[in-house]
């Protein structure tokens, strides 16, 4: 007997004549993910694995990270185990005893043959694959840059080797970047375009140089910039640790534990980063230097926009003469949102455009939607033409290179 979530994915396809490509899907890393291509005389230096009493931790920069307690992911979570806490929380359920309900890890979440199958029953026609643990190690190390060139260089070597960058024309899972050293963007960029990516992923965060922090938009960056737009390869910025501080308001640090006192202004100030790195490119004009670039937020939220918009707009006004048009504008031509499941898809339309929303589950992380589809739901109410770009065209026409 067929499954009857998945008799109702395919209904879909049925009923409108294509299916959705999901701009966020996720793996969970291969054990060997940040080491099968890591010299192991920088073990210490960069990442190595530590036991410690039951579990198993990563070790980066010769520090134990626990802001993963179950860094191995087996067993695992179920896919959208907390979508109902995330949505209010209605049943008032406890998320230390939601989280408990473990699963051997699936195929699925490391193999991509099984992945697609997985795409099948969901009903998904293409996926954008991003990082777990990926987006959330290059804060711990951004006290050595050569470390984080050493690390994800071997991550991507590894991605390309598990996943593919265009596996089936299917899954498209994006290398990572940072901006360190520009030298070693550059060369990474190349090899990854070589491969066949379609987008590149990176953190909301300041890069950390050897010479210290700067703008993602400073001129120092220009050459990776330019082969960006050259190229016309999506830059997708996606949630990850941005590493930042709540300045003594709240614990920080990145973790993943749900234990002991809630801190909500933690969740009150979870869009800062995106809203920082995207305003950053705005206020340092490099959409004017550069005015083929395309930058898809993904899994950072949305309700940063109208109060973004409208602080841009002031700066314009008092800053005249600096913005060669309105800074929102510019924005709105050249950045894409993914919002949160559970934000209000008629304010991003608002905001941006409907031209300028993806769809995205997280899927199968812990606040994704169990059923990718599930987010039809939120789209049902708009003119079918609306609901294709949302749930498709868009991502599909990023998904394209657009060489300048």
């Amino acid at each position: 007997m067929s499954d009857p979530t998945t008799v109702a994915n395919n209904a879909f396809e049925g009923a409108h004549g294509y299916r959705p490509f999901d701009a966020d899907n996720h793996y969970y890393e291969a054990l060997d993910a940040f080491s099968r291509h890591l010299d192991p005389k920088h073990k210490a230096r960069v990442f190595d694995w530590a036991v410690m009493g039951r579990r198993t931790y990563p070790v980066l920069g010769g520090k134990v990270f626990r802001g993963v307690k179950n860094a191995t992911f087996d067993p695992v979570a179920y896919p959208g185990v907390l979508a109902d806490y995330f949505r209010g929380n209605p049943k008032n359920e406890d998320p230390l005893e939601l989280l408990s309900r473990h699963e051997p890890i699936r195929a699925e979440y490391r193999d991509r043959d099984a992945r697609l199958v997985a795409m099948d029953e969901h009903g998904l026609d293409k996926v954008w694959l991003f990082p777990t643990l990926g987006m959330i190690y290059e804060d711990a190390l951004k006290h050595d840059p050569e470390a984080v060139m050493l690390l994800f260089t071997a991550f991507n070597r590894w991605l390309d080797e598990d996943w593919g960058f265009a596996y089936q024309d299917r899954i498209f899972a994006a290398p990572y970047f940072t901006l360190v050293d520009v030298d070693w963007a550059c060369a990474e960029l190349e090899w990854a375009i070589e491969r066949g990516a379609r987008t590149i992923v990176t953190r909301p965060a300041a890069a950390v140089t050897a010479d210290g922090p700067f703008s993602p938009g400073n001129v120092r960056f220009d050459p990776f910039w330019a082969r960006v737009n050259e190229a016309g390869i999506t830059v997708v910025v996606h949630a990850g640790d941005s590493g930042y501080t709540s300045h003594g308001y709240a614990t920080d640090g990145f973790t993943t534990d749900f234990a002991g006192v809630p801190q909500p202004i933690r969740m009150m100030q979870l869009e800062r980063p995106i809203e920082d790195w995207l305003s950053a490119l705005v206020c340092d004009n490099l959409f004017h230097r550069f005015p083929n670039l395309r930058v898809a937020s993904v899994e950072n939220g949305s309700k940063f926009l109208p109060g973004m918009f409208e602080r841009l707009q002031v700066l314009g006004r008092k800053m005249n003469g600096w913005f060669p048009e309105d800074p929102v504008e510019t924005f709105r031509r050249h950045v894409w949102v993914n919002p949160f499941w559970e934000d209000q898809v008629d304010d991003v339309i608002q905001a941006c455009g409907v031209d300028r929303v993806i769809f995205g589950s997280d899927w199968p992380h812990i606040e994704a939607l169990p059923n990718p589809l599930d987010y039809v739901a939120e789209v049902l109410h708009l003119p079918a033409a609306d609901q294709k770009l949302i749930l498709a065209d868009n991502v599909a026409a990023l998904n394209q290179l657009q060489p300048a």
